[in-house]
């Protein structure tokens, strides 16, 4: 590959888990990383956040949404493009593509749906740079769920580890990338993560989400509940399998009844009892050590219930291996980005459940204005 080395990519990525923008530098040929440069997380401003908590689960293809969802499009758009060059200036960079994975307001594979607000060129237009972004559209055309492409990531990024090797990864929901021993790839959203968390306090306490897991660690699992939000028919589908944040919300409804702690320590365990149900039944091989990344890798009790349901397994956070843990959405797009430069495919039958391996995203070239 090396023809291809020196490629510098900007990743930018909204967090499901509505905790803001996340950029993120990487140098790559698409199959090894270089480098991994300055990461961060830019918080939306509370006016754009419920722009897009309002458009969460509506279909741009209705009548009655479009508009709305156009709306939330061009400020989320406006917003990542003046945060990608407040980037660079503050950085002192320049990258020769932009990864922009923009926003999920609506993923349906089952209905051959899916929806990320955010521009691709609009973004290279007011950036001046190359854009790769809807990364999803090639795989779900091809038979495919649309998701996950962490497994080409991880694959890079854990190349030393030992395997087996779990990574899970904690945002609006949760995503297990498994790699085996002789290079094989299995992944999946697992089921809920920080959403049904974060909409409870939100709901209840006024707050974005559970600090900490401060609120969990007081209250107390209802467990005739956590039974009940258990049998949600998704979690119990075989993979490959994908969805977004919006289809637990109804089972959510469950928690109604409990106090502000208990309601968030059910909903914390209901995270954690799918994430170890579905990698004792789907797993191919128990692996030796997971990994934990994205926003739930900072909530420490989401983290001890994991821990208390896996106990066989060396869990850690993504921060305790050196990946920091709010900037891997971002440099999954950035990784993304240069593997469709290259024409590598980003999904494969076993992980998205695509025919063959599909090569995802489209290039968006500046215009001069």
């Amino acid at each position: 590959m090396n023809n291809i080395k020196g490629i510098t990519a900007l990743g930018v990525a909204g967090s499901t888990s509505l905790d803001g923008l996340g950029l993120a530098l990487m140098e790559t040929d698409g199959v090894d990383i270089y480098s991994r440069g300055p990461a961060y997380i830019v918080p939306y401003e509370e006016d754009l956040l419920e722009q897009i908590r309002s458009v969460l689960g509506k279909r741009v293809d209705s009548p009655e949404h479009a508009e709305e969802i156009r709306q939330a499009e061009e400020a989320f758009t406006d917003f990542a493009a003046a945060a990608v060059l407040e980037f660079i200036k503050d950085e002192d960079v320049n990258p020769d593509v932009l990864g922009f994975a923009g926003h999920t307001v609506c993923h349906r594979p089952q209905e051959h749906y899916t929806h990320q607000i955010g521009n691709g060129q609009k973004m290279a237009d007011i950036t001046g740079i190359k854009t790769v972004a809807r990364f999803r559209n090639a795989d779900l055309l091809a038979g495919g769920q649309g998701a996950p492409f962490a497994p080409v990531f991880y694959e890079a990024l854990a190349a030393k580890m030992p395997r087996p090797l779990a990574v899970v990864d904690i945002g609006g929901t949760s995503e297990i990338v498994w790699l085996g021993s002789n290079g094989e790839m299995k992944a999946f959203v697992s089921g809920p993560g920080n959403a049904v968390i974060n909409d409870w306090v939100m709901k209840h306490g006024g707050m974005h989400m559970d600090y900490n897991g401060k609120l969990a660690i007081t209250g107390k699992t209802d467990e005739k509940i956590l039974t009940t939000l258990m049998h949600h028919k998704y979690i119990a589908l075989n993979p490959p399998k994908a969805c977004d944040r919006t289809i637990f919300a109804e089972k959510a409804e469950h928690l109604e009844g409990l106090s502000l702690e208990d309601g968030a320590a059910t909903a914390t365990a209901f995270v954690a009892e799918s994430i170890a149900y579905s990698m004792a039944i789907f797993l191919p091989e128990p692996p030796e050590k997971v990994i934990v990344c994205g926003g739930g890798s900072k909530n420490p009790t989401l983290m001890r219930f994991l821990r208390q349901r896996l106990p066989d397994m060396e869990v850690e956070t993504a921060a305790a291996v050196g990946w920091p843990p709010e900037a891997v959405d971002a440099q999954e797009a950035a990784f993304w980005a240069v593997r469709r430069l290259h024409c590598l495919p980003l999904s494969f039958p076993a992980t998205t459940g695509a025919a063959e391996p599909v090569i995802g995203g489209e290039i968006f070239e500046p215009v001069a204005g």
